[in-house]
């Protein structure tokens, strides 16, 4: 078991990185060529089916943003408390980093067994082709890679990365009593969730402007291990979210605004209610595309699982106690199929659950008759026909609950 979030993320790490200096690539490399990009329709800004944007000083708020977890999984924030000069040096910072010389940049490279430091995505392991992008990722201080990039002036860069981190944690942790409000919980009923997260992670993500755009993929579709995520981005477009029914809708930037990603840890905390939700980004052929994410979750021996006050012998917990540390080495092991390794059944109301994209057990009649096996006060009436069922269950109870797990 992981006792430190560093440990649980070094598989990802695992990577036969190739870092070219995309900056100065004047056609698409094979190495880059994706033979296909997602064929779900995608729509610009002007579609009528807009990711929201949310006001968070409007004194419906709460159910605005429980609105937008439920139904979306993502929203932008305005009036959210965080400096627009400190997102603008934060920006600024990161074209700083960025515009260094390939090789000055590969100074401070993420070791083979490390975490932090500049490198490719890490869930390019996962694909056969790599994206368009680079990134640099801070978690604790950012001096020891910092000074490897700016040898005798790095002070700059690691006063902005720990003031932004700061006022991040300040702002996760409101979003979270708003979203935890709008499920009838308060932040008392979560102790661990008014303190500092276990060492949250900054992601900082460079898409320069690429020769053949249509061909490439700046980051694929995931979702986020985390809680939430508090995404600021540049005024070039490029993010997109994926709703079920609609296809990709474009996030568009909007000046000042913030962007906020359901995790998915709080799918798996809010009981199914809230979706992770899938997102990617893509590239411009003539524009440079820079984001800062804050990844925000919980202390690292915290056992995350459904909220008490959501479950109930009708609404079972659909997943079992589990650790950001252990979760992330399941993201690493089973990508955008992790949350169904720590799913232990389906809910009775035949809801499936939109993280989970495998054909398990899970979703079989067979897993509801054991939600009534399991969670039912009584034998079920005569006339239902599953009163057979019900003691065969009983008496194969240990060996379908492991199948069901």
């Amino acid at each position: 078991m992981h006792t430190r979030l560093s440990d649980a993320i070094k598989p990802y790490s695992m990577i036969n990185q190739k870092h070219l200096d995309l900056n100065s690539m004047k056609e698409l490399p094979e190495s880059h060529a994706w033979l296909s990009l997602d064929e779900s329709p995608s729509y610009d800004s002007s579609t009528p089916d807009l990711v929201p944007v949310i006001n968070l000083n409007d004194p419906n708020a709460v159910k605005l943003v429980g609105h937008a977890c439920k139904t979306w999984g993502v929203f932008q924030v305005t009036n959210h408390g965080v400096p627009t000069n400190l997102l603008e040096e934060m920006e600024a910072a990161g074209r700083k980093l960025f515009a260094l010389p390939i090789q000055q940049k590969l100074k401070a490279a993420r070791s083979p067994k490390g975490v932090s430091g500049y490198g490719v995505a890490r869930i390019s392991t996962f694909f056969p082709k790599l994206m368009w992008s680079e990134g640099f990722t801070v978690i604790g201080s950012p001096y020891e890679h910092a000074r490897k990039l700016w040898p005798n002036r790095c002070s700059l860069f690691c006063d902005v990365i720990e003031q932004y981190k700061q006022e991040m944690n300040k702002l996760a942790q409101r979003l979270m009593s708003l979203m935890l409000g709008s499920l009838g919980v308060t932040m008392e009923d979560v102790k661990w969730a008014g303190t500092q997260g276990s060492s949250p992670a900054l992601q900082l993500n460079s898409y320069p402007a690429c020769p053949d755009p249509d061909r490439a993929m700046g980051l694929a579709a995931h979702t986020d291990s985390t809680l939430l995520t508090i995404l600021h981005q540049n005024n070039t477009s490029g993010l997109q979210a994926h709703k079920e029914g609609t296809g990709w809708v474009t996030v568009p930037p909007i000046p000042g605004a913030l962007v906020v990603n359901v995790g998915d840890l709080l799918h798996i905390l809010s009981n199914g209610l809230y979706p992770s939700v899938l997102h990617r980004a893509m590239v411009n052929r003539t524009r440079h595309r820079l984001s800062v994410a804050y990844l925000y979750g919980p202390p690292s021996n915290v056992q995350i699982s459904p909220l008490s006050k959501l479950t109930d012998h009708v609404h079972p917990p659909l997943y079992r106690p589990v650790t950001w540390s252990e979760y992330l080495g399941k993201k690493a092991k089973h990508f955008n199929k992790a949350l169904s390794t720590v799913r232990v059944c389906a809910p009775l109301n035949g809801f499936v659950d939109a993280n989970d994209h495998n054909e398990t057990f899970a979703n079989s009649p067979s897993s509801v008759l054991l939600n009534l096996v399991l969670f039912s006060p009584t034998m079920p009436s005569k006339g239902h026909g599953l009163e057979s069922q019900y003691v065969i269950s009983l008496t194969k109870l240990k060996e379908t609950w492991l199948i069901c797990r």
